[in-house]
């Protein structure tokens, strides 16, 4: 069959219809495809303003936390150092009591030497015996595991003690029986508050470990 012009205009036409629409498609892709974008930027902004809120939170957390650790540690010196008001008239009594004739106390005991060092709570003495004190506001295992190693050192840090039958001590506001008993099994004298007294937990049948 033969084309004719109309069929060559009405062909064109309708191609013309076709890249008018594809056109139309072509810009609406364009147009949702700006959209979205538009929308994951936006999103994006979101998103990062949004990390940096929750960064700046867990800084300022961060800073309340250690806040917190500084005064619970401050709190806990301030309780140790009252502990330790309320060991040192006591001690000297208590330990007479025990038959421990001791005459002296020394609070705050420091140690300097070239291999190392030693600080001692409070320090009871006569003649003879001596007993080293640890003080702490809430006592611990590792508490009286340092404490210790403390009195197998003792004598050679401070050798004018060496001819001395040396005891060791614990005193705390805050002593758990298990800790008590771990203390008690060590030969340590654990001493803790009974109302307005502190006193020594150790039963009659206690026997001191000497160094």
């Amino acid at each position: 069959m033969a084309t004719t012009a109309d069929d060559v205009w009405r062909i064109l036409a309708e191609l013309s219809t076709a890249q008018k629409e594809t056109e139309r498609r072509f810009q609406e892709t364009e147009r949702r495809f700006q959209e979205t974008e538009r929308i994951l930027k936006a999103q994006s902004s979101e998103t990062d303003r949004q990390i940096k809120e929750v960064s700046q939170e867990i800084k300022q957390v961060s800073k309340q936390i250690k806040q917190v650790n500084k005064q619970i540690g401050e709190l806990g010196n301030r309780l140790g150092e009252f502990v330790e008001y309320k060991l040192s008239p006591s001690a000297v009594k208590l330990f007479r009591q025990w038959g421990i004739n001791v005459h002296e106390l020394h609070p705050g005991v420091t140690v300097q030497r070239i291999d190392g060092g030693l600080e001692i709570d409070l320090l009871v003495v006569n003649d003879t015996k001596v007993v080293v004190i640890e003080v702490k506001s809430k006592l611990t295992q590792t508490d009286i595991d340092e404490h210790l190693e403390r009195l197998d050192k003792f004598k050679r840090f401070m050798p004018r003690y060496q001819d001395n039958s040396v005891y060791g001590a614990v005193g705390a506001m805050v002593v758990s029986d298990k800790v008590a008993r771990y203390a008690y099994q060590k030969g340590l004298f654990v001493l803790a508050p009974n109302g307005e007294d502190v006193i020594i937990t150790n039963n009659s049948e206690f026997k001191p470990h000497i160094w």
